[in-house]
Formats: structure tokens, sequence, C-alpha cells
């Protein structure tokens, strides 16, 4: 018996498990897409909640803010440990001190990133604690930001805590020099500089340059010594006279507010503990967790200008 013509397959089979594998993978996309979007609005129900019990709990009181690089991301300064922060190793006091090379690298990547620097402006989360301050709702803003935007954001009473950028200090004599000064000197001595490579812009107001050893670095004009930027350096200790006007503003408040910091460096806990201590409600806002969480009454996970403007809107006058 002959046996018939052998069949040849069309492929509908594996069209159909193929369209069948596409639809689940389509699906699970879907849902996927739709957990996504319902932990978002979960998260925005939360702050929202938070926010709503920060305004009933610091309503009627005088607050002291405690603000970190968090608060001028919004202004494009990169915070040193925030999501997307750039990976680096911040220079220390001891390896400014005791090298020529690191100051070389230092003075280097400073010219470079001051003039950016002094380009960024406030953004609505300054402003919004230089509204309260205006309102007698703030006691003062001690920042560990080295930026000056809380002032020129209109904010009177602030503490640098770790100093200001826009000031250079002999290390010898104790001689203050205006940043722009030491600036104009810098561009003077290192022309070459006009065509920098970089790399980003760093929260202490630097950059990254590949190749300093053309750098020439100026000395005090008038004993010849070592010119330091007015800042705190890693390693390096906060001047107990600063530190001292920054508890009286925590110290003389009802509440305190912590924006955009997470906490990692100590003289920021120590005031989380003045408070705790007074039995001040402490309230943090950042994104990610923060070295303070446990010891605040609400911690809000969110963008500090966001929350600081809202704040502002609603709290009422004292």
């Amino acid at each position: 018996m002959e046996s018939g013509p052998t069949p040849i397959a069309d492929g509908s089979s594996a069209d159909q498990a193929d369209g069948r594998s596409a639809d689940q993978a389509d699906g699970r996309s879907a849902d996927q897409a739709d957990e996504q979007q319902a932990d978002l609005q979960r998260a925005d129900e939360q702050r929202s909640a938070a926010l709503d019990r920060t305004v009933e709990l610091l309503a009627g009181r005088r607050i002291a803010a405690v603000t970190g690089a968090g608060v001028s991301t919004d202004s494009g300064i990169p915070d040193y440990r925030g999501a997307g922060a750039p990976v680096r190793s911040p220079m220390t006091y001891s390896q400014f001190v005791a090298d020529p090379d690191y100051r070389r690298r230092y003075w280097a990547g400073s010219q470079l990133g001051w003039r950016r620097f002094t380009a960024t402006l406030p953004n609505d989360g300054h402003r919004a604690l230089a509204r309260l301050e205006e309102r007698g709702l703030l006691t003062g803003v001690v920042t560990q930001n080295v930026d000056g935007l809380h002032v020129r954001a209109g904010s009177q009473r602030v503490v640098d805590l770790h100093g200001s950028a826009d000031r250079v200090r002999c290390m010898t004599c104790g001689q203050y020099f205006a940043r722009d000064a030491i600036a104009e000197r810098i561009e003077a001595l290192n022309p070459w500089l006009d065509d920098p490579d970089i790399s980003s812009l760093n929260p202490d107001g630097d950059a990254e340059v590949h190749d300093v050893s053309a750098m020439t670095v100026p000395e005090c004009t008038v004993c010849g010594g070592i010119l330091k930027p007015d800042i705190v350096f890693f390693g390096e200790f906060i001047p107990t006279e600063r530190f001292e006007e920054a508890r009286a503003i925590v110290a003389s408040a009802d509440a305190l507010l912590v924006a955009g910091s997470s906490l990692i460096v100590n003289s920021g806990i120590r005031f989380l503990e003045i408070a705790r201590r007074a039995k001040m409600p402490i309230v943090i806002v950042n994104r990610g967790t923060t070295k303070g969480d446990s010891r605040a009454g609400i911690k809000i996970d969110g963008g500090t200008s966001e929350v600081l403007r809202a704040l502002a809107e609603r709290l009422p006058s004292r």
C-alpha cells in the first residue's frame, strides 16, 4: 500500500506557541508596570500622610533646620551619597596639608568647579526656609553645605558648619582672601586651565582634573604661606565657636527639621541628640535612609524642595 505524501508543516503550531509566549511576556510586563504604578501611588500617599502629620506636629513651634547636600541637588550641585552621586573619595585634611601634589590637584579642580559653582542659584527648598524664617517660624539654619545658597535665598541666621567656599585663609598668618581674588590669580598663573579636561562638579565646588603637573598654586601675599579654602576638609575639626553658634540655633528651637542630609557625619547626629535630650520633635526629610531615622518622630522619604515648599505654604504663622 502506497503511503500518502509526507505532510508539510505550515508553522501554525509554532506560530501559536510563539504567540502565546509573547502574550505571556506582554502580560507579565503589564503586571509589572501595574505593580510599579501601584508602588508609586502608595509612596505618594505615604508622603502625603507624613506631610500632614508634619504640619500638625510643627504648627505653633519654632523650628531649627539642619541641611545637607540633598537640599542643593535641585540647584545642580550633586550629593556625595545620594542616588546618582559620583563615586569619589574627597580629599582629606592631612593630604592637603602634607602633599604639594594634592594641593595642586585641589586648586586646579577648585578653579574649574568655581566657575560653575558660583553660577548655581537657590531652589525652592532654600527659598522655603528663608520664608519660614521671615515669618518667625525658624530659629535659623545650620548647613553642612559650603555653597552659600541659603544666604543667597534670603536666610538671615545661617551657620555654615563646614565653612564657605567663597573664602580662602592663609594657614600661617590667618589672613582671609575673597575666593574671587584667588581665582583671578590662579587664572593668571595657569592660562592652560582655559581648556580643561574635567569630569563633573563635586559637592564642595571642585572638579576632577586629570593632569595637574603644570599647575602653579598661589601663595599668601602677606607671608608666603599655604592658602586653604575656608571649608572643613574630611578629617578636620569644626571650629568650636562655630559649633557653639550652631548649637544655640538648635537649643533655642521647639523642634528640629533635618533636610537633605544622610547624617553620616557625626556633627549632624550631635544636633539630633541635643534635640532628643530636650524632648523636641524631630522630622527628617531625605531621599533614602539616614543615620538618624530611628531618632525621628517623622521621616519623609522625598525631595527636599517639594516638601519644604509645602511646609512653607501650609504651616500657620505664630
